[in-house]
């Protein structure tokens, strides 16, 4: 996994934990599952490129 793709996974992961957490506090489900969805694409990507980092 590059450094880049690092740094990209984190930052939508930091901006799925905002999302959710604005969400909650204002009451908005939407919001608030956006930023689980977001999060979720983060880990996702994550153990992709994980499992693409043991067959190299």
């Amino acid at each position: 996994m590059g450094l880049d793709d690092k740094i990209k996974n984190a930052a939508q992961d930091i901006a799925g934990k905002a999302k959710e957490t604005l969400g909650d506090r204002k009451g908005d489900d939407e919001l608030k599952a956006e930023g689980q969805k977001d999060q979720a694409g983060a880990s996702a990507k994550k153990v992709g490129e994980d499992v693409k980092d043991v067959f190299k």
